[in-house]
Protein backbone atom coordinates (compact mmCIF):
# COMPACT_ATOMS: atom_id res chain seq x y z
CA UNK A 1 0.00 0.00 0.00
CA UNK A 2 2.79 2.11 1.09
CA UNK A 3 4.71 1.78 -2.61
CA UNK A 4 1.57 2.59 -4.38
CA UNK A 5 0.77 5.73 -2.77
CA UNK A 6 4.69 6.58 -3.09
CA UNK A 7 4.38 5.80 -6.53
CA UNK A 8 1.55 7.93 -6.82
CA UNK A 9 2.79 10.27 -5.39
CA UNK A 10 5.73 10.56 -7.86
CA UNK A 11 3.77 10.14 -10.78
CA UNK A 12 1.37 13.10 -9.71
CA UNK A 13 5.11 15.52 -9.02
CA UNK A 14 6.08 14.59 -12.40
CA UNK A 15 2.68 14.93 -14.12
CA UNK A 16 2.59 18.62 -12.06
CA UNK A 17 6.14 19.53 -13.02
CA UNK A 18 5.54 19.06 -16.96
CA UNK A 19 2.41 20.74 -16.71
CA UNK A 20 3.96 23.87 -15.42
CA UNK A 21 6.68 23.45 -18.01
CA UNK A 22 4.03 23.11 -20.77
CA UNK A 23 2.66 26.18 -19.29
CA UNK A 24 5.53 28.35 -19.08
CA UNK A 25 5.70 26.91 -23.42
CA UNK A 26 2.73 28.00 -23.73
CA UNK A 27 2.88 31.36 -22.39
CA UNK A 28 6.83 32.34 -23.86
CA UNK A 29 4.70 31.66 -27.38
CA UNK A 30 1.58 33.50 -26.83
CA UNK A 31 3.77 36.72 -25.69
CA UNK A 32 5.99 35.75 -28.96
CA UNK A 33 3.26 35.72 -30.87
CA UNK A 34 1.50 38.73 -29.54
CA UNK A 35 5.31 40.57 -29.98
CA UNK A 36 5.75 39.54 -33.73
CA UNK A 37 2.17 40.64 -34.47
CA UNK A 38 2.08 44.09 -33.12
CA UNK A 39 5.78 45.08 -33.93
CA UNK A 40 4.91 44.13 -37.46
CA UNK A 41 1.46 46.68 -37.47
CA UNK A 42 3.73 49.04 -35.85
CA UNK A 43 6.42 49.06 -38.37
CA UNK A 44 3.05 48.88 -41.54
CA UNK A 45 1.60 51.34 -39.80
CA UNK A 46 4.96 53.67 -39.48
CA UNK A 47 5.74 52.81 -43.82
CA UNK A 48 1.95 53.69 -44.68
CA UNK A 49 1.55 57.17 -42.89
CA UNK A 50 3.02 59.94 -45.46
CA UNK A 51 5.76 62.29 -44.23
CA UNK A 52 3.82 65.11 -44.47
CA UNK A 53 1.72 63.41 -41.57
CA UNK A 54 4.19 62.95 -39.24
CA UNK A 55 3.89 66.14 -37.68
CA UNK A 56 -0.66 65.34 -36.82
CA UNK A 57 -1.96 65.06 -33.40
CA UNK A 58 -5.23 65.31 -32.91
CA UNK A 59 -4.64 67.82 -30.34
CA UNK A 60 -2.14 69.79 -28.73
CA UNK A 61 -1.58 67.64 -25.76
CA UNK A 62 -0.81 64.56 -27.15
CA UNK A 63 2.27 62.99 -28.98
CA UNK A 64 2.14 63.31 -32.72
CA UNK A 65 1.86 60.52 -34.74
CA UNK A 66 5.84 60.82 -35.25
CA UNK A 67 6.54 61.08 -31.76
CA UNK A 68 4.48 57.76 -30.86
CA UNK A 69 6.70 56.24 -33.36
CA UNK A 70 9.67 57.17 -31.69
CA UNK A 71 8.66 56.80 -28.03
CA UNK A 72 7.81 53.09 -29.08
CA UNK A 73 12.15 52.65 -30.21
CA UNK A 74 13.16 54.78 -27.18
CA UNK A 75 10.66 52.38 -25.31
CA UNK A 76 12.24 49.20 -26.87
CA UNK A 77 15.63 49.88 -25.98
CA UNK A 78 14.93 50.90 -22.39
CA UNK A 79 12.90 47.69 -21.59
CA UNK A 80 14.95 45.26 -23.96
CA UNK A 81 18.34 46.13 -22.73
CA UNK A 82 16.59 45.50 -19.32
CA UNK A 83 15.88 42.03 -20.22
CA UNK A 84 19.45 41.37 -21.64
CA UNK A 85 20.96 42.56 -18.65
CA UNK A 86 23.00 45.30 -20.23
CA UNK A 87 22.79 49.00 -20.77
CA UNK A 88 20.59 50.71 -23.27
CA UNK A 89 22.71 51.20 -26.28
CA UNK A 90 20.61 54.28 -27.26
CA UNK A 91 20.42 55.92 -23.85
CA UNK A 92 21.90 59.50 -25.39
CA UNK A 93 19.64 59.50 -27.88
CA UNK A 94 15.85 60.40 -27.93
CA UNK A 95 13.91 59.04 -31.00
CA UNK A 96 10.54 61.62 -30.68
CA UNK A 97 12.62 63.91 -31.04
CA UNK A 98 13.61 62.79 -34.84
CA UNK A 99 10.70 64.07 -37.12
CA UNK A 100 11.89 62.84 -40.26
CA UNK A 101 10.15 59.71 -41.30
CA UNK A 102 13.24 57.78 -42.61
CA UNK A 103 14.66 58.43 -39.38
CA UNK A 104 11.33 57.24 -37.16
CA UNK A 105 11.02 54.23 -39.20
CA UNK A 106 14.99 53.14 -39.57
CA UNK A 107 14.25 54.02 -35.64
CA UNK A 108 11.90 51.56 -35.15
CA UNK A 109 12.82 49.07 -37.41
CA UNK A 110 15.97 48.63 -35.40
CA UNK A 111 14.68 48.88 -31.76
CA UNK A 112 12.57 45.93 -33.42
CA UNK A 113 15.22 43.96 -34.01
CA UNK A 114 16.81 44.22 -30.87
CA UNK A 115 13.72 43.14 -28.87
CA UNK A 116 13.66 40.49 -31.47
CA UNK A 117 17.07 39.68 -29.73
CA UNK A 118 16.03 40.18 -26.03
CA UNK A 119 12.93 37.79 -26.13
CA UNK A 120 14.53 34.56 -26.43
CA UNK A 121 16.28 35.80 -22.77
CA UNK A 122 12.96 36.40 -21.18
CA UNK A 123 13.38 32.99 -18.86
CA UNK A 124 12.84 34.31 -15.11
CA UNK A 125 9.86 36.29 -14.14
CA UNK A 126 10.85 39.67 -13.89
CA UNK A 127 12.07 39.22 -17.69
CA UNK A 128 9.31 37.44 -18.88
CA UNK A 129 7.11 40.20 -17.07
CA UNK A 130 9.16 43.18 -18.73
CA UNK A 131 9.02 41.60 -22.38
CA UNK A 132 4.88 41.24 -22.04
CA UNK A 133 4.70 45.21 -20.88
CA UNK A 134 6.75 45.86 -23.76
CA UNK A 135 4.14 43.65 -26.11
CA UNK A 136 1.16 45.75 -23.49
CA UNK A 137 2.57 48.85 -24.38
CA UNK A 138 3.09 48.67 -27.83
CA UNK A 139 -0.50 47.17 -28.53
CA UNK A 140 -1.80 50.49 -26.81
CA UNK A 141 0.33 52.95 -29.15
CA UNK A 142 -0.95 51.02 -32.09
CA UNK A 143 -4.30 51.93 -31.04
CA UNK A 144 -3.17 55.74 -31.39
CA UNK A 145 -1.88 54.84 -34.34
CA UNK A 146 -4.57 53.50 -35.65
CA UNK A 147 -6.98 56.55 -34.66
CA UNK A 148 -4.26 58.92 -36.40
CA UNK A 149 -4.46 56.97 -39.31
CA UNK A 150 -8.16 56.69 -39.64
CA UNK A 151 -8.00 60.51 -39.22
CA UNK A 152 -5.77 61.07 -41.94
CA UNK A 153 -8.31 58.43 -44.11
CA UNK A 154 -5.68 55.93 -43.98
CA UNK A 155 -6.92 52.35 -43.48
CA UNK A 156 -4.59 50.57 -40.50
CA UNK A 157 -2.82 47.23 -41.28
CA UNK A 158 -5.29 45.10 -39.41
CA UNK A 159 -8.36 46.46 -41.08
CA UNK A 160 -6.13 45.71 -44.75
CA UNK A 161 -7.66 42.74 -46.58
CA UNK A 162 -5.53 39.54 -46.49
CA UNK A 163 -5.39 36.96 -49.08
Amino acid sequence: MARTVSALTVACALACASVAIADEASDAKVVSNAWNRVKRLNAASAAAMPEANYAFKPSADVRSFGEIIGHLANEHYMLCSQIKGEANPQKSVDFEKKTAKADLVKALNESNAYCDAAAPMAKDEKAFGTLLLNVTHDSEHYGNLVTYMRMKGIVPPSSQPTR
